[in-house]
């Protein structure tokens, strides 16, 4: 009995695992180190590899060689080592960021063969296969985005136009007092953000943008996790401090103000983007909408 029994659970979990491929259409499969310890470890990295009907990932605890299929049409195998390197774990394509494998469990923490290289400066391999970002072909930067010099005549579009984009539609909507459409516009960023063309970024650009995508995605996570106002609020005033970093680096195509209200925070006051000049305050909506002022300008 007991043999069959056995028999049985390996037909029910080959069926599990070829119904999981089956869900995913266009369907490439790569195979990849990926560095981890425990059972922990695997389920943060299939976790964030996951993505419904297009991307999962199958990690091996004691080969430490991780099984990915993704939707070729949707995202490639950086896509989604990206995701996992965010959540602290490295490949040999990229290299978390400090900060977030520093937070691991203590059990989770491998050793790390690139140590002396962190995300913002790991070799990234196929970036030229990078998805391409969705953004209004209209919209030009003010200067060439790439460490290389365009063509004369030749214009290049911000990588960051969807970021930035969604991050204005998220203030207004706190403007408007609306939380369920702001929950919309974080949904909004966290694909914009996932979008990013980052070959099409300099060094610096590059180093800047790694340095806070993690942060950017953690709090756009928040302000879509609550429909509270308060709560999206305070989550707004950190993701526009993050935001103002970028900004000030991989410049808008238009001027942007940064603004503060003196009065937020119990008197400690917050800051938040805006590309009109007269304040419209988010943090306050209707009730004290014009409360606040014009902190900085970038340009």
């Amino acid at each position: 009995m007991k043999p069959f029994i056995q028999f049985g659970m390996t037909i029910f979990t080959l069926l599990i695992l070829t119904s999981c491929t089956a869900q995913i259409k266009n369907a490439q499969t790569e195979t990849v180190k990926i560095y981890g310890n425990c059972g922990m470890c695997e389920k943060t990295i299939e976790t964030a590899a996951f993505q419904k009907g297009v991307a999962r990932a199958d990690w091996n605890q004691d080969t430490k060689m991780a099984v990915i299929t993704f939707n070729s049409k949707k995202t490639n195998l950086d896509g989604v080592l990206k995701r996992i390197a965010l959540s602290g774990y490295d490949s040999d394509s990229f290299t978390a960021p400090d900060d977030v494998y520093a937070g691991l469990h203590g059990c989770c923490q491998y050793d790390r063969p690139n140590k002396n290289m962190s995300m913002e400066t790991a070799p990234m391999k196929a970036e030229m296969k990078e998805m391409p970002v969705t953004v209004e072909k209209t919209v030009v930067t003010k200067t060439v985005m790439s460490d290389k010099e365009a063509p004369a005549g030749e214009v290049t579009i911000n990588p960051l136009t969807d970021v930035y984009t969604a991050y204005f539609l998220m203030k207004d909507a706190l403007v408007a007092d609306n939380a369920g459409l702001a929950v919309t516009h974080s949904n909004s960023l966290l694909n914009a953000i996932g979008n990013v063309n980052m070959g099409a970024l300099t060094s610096e650009q590059h180093t800047t943008w790694m340095n806070y995508t993690y942060k950017l995605m953690t709090e756009a996570k928040f302000i879509g996790g609550s429909t509270a106002l308060e709560v999206q609020r305070a989550h707004f005033e950190t993701l526009s401090n993050d935001m103002y970093q970028v900004m000030k680096v991989i410049k808008p195509e238009t001027e942007v103000y940064l603004d503060h209200c003196p009065m937020y925070n119990d008197g400690k006051g917050g800051n938040w983007l805006s590309k009109e000049k007269g304040i419209k305050n988010p943090f306050y909506g209707k009730s004290m909408l014009t409360c606040g002022k014009v902190k900085e300008t970038l340009d």
